[in-house]
């Protein structure tokens, strides 16, 4: 059993080796310069316009949350579309079309619930 587990271990003690040596080897012989560009944030090639701490409306986080939410539970339809489509096959059919039945239900009506909260527009 435990000589399955040889080679992996094996290939991480040579990844974080390698890892160890390539960093101590950047650390000795590189150059230890700061200077203000180098320190300067940089993102997609496009120099930072205006400061980079300010505020932003709760209501942003409120809409990105429900993004996730939704989309995460959406996608929880494609396996259980797999594991129906075999167990159409078993007396499991009816049983699996009706659990997920009742999650999309569950689905719609917090969906409801949040279109009649507002919680969907932006102002």
């Amino acid at each position: 059993m435990t000589t399955s587990f040889v080679p992996v271990l094996l290939l991480l003690i040579v990844a974080v080796g390698l890892g160890v040596v390539f960093l101590s080897l950047n650390w000795v012989i590189g150059r230890h310069q700061r200077t203000p560009s180098k320190l300067a944030p940089y993102e997609s090639g496009v120099p930072l316009l205006d400061t980079n701490r300010k505020r932003v409306n709760v209501r942003f986080y409120q809409i990105a949350m429900l993004f996730i939410l939704f989309d995460i539970e959406a996608a929880f339809l494609y396996p259980w579309a797999v594991i129906y489509r075999r167990a159409t096959y078993g007396n499991a059919g009816m049983f699996l079309f009706g659990e997920m039945l009742l999650f999309i239900v569950l689905l719609a009506v917090g969906y409801a619930y949040v279109w009649k909260k507002k919680a969907f527009d932006w102002k």
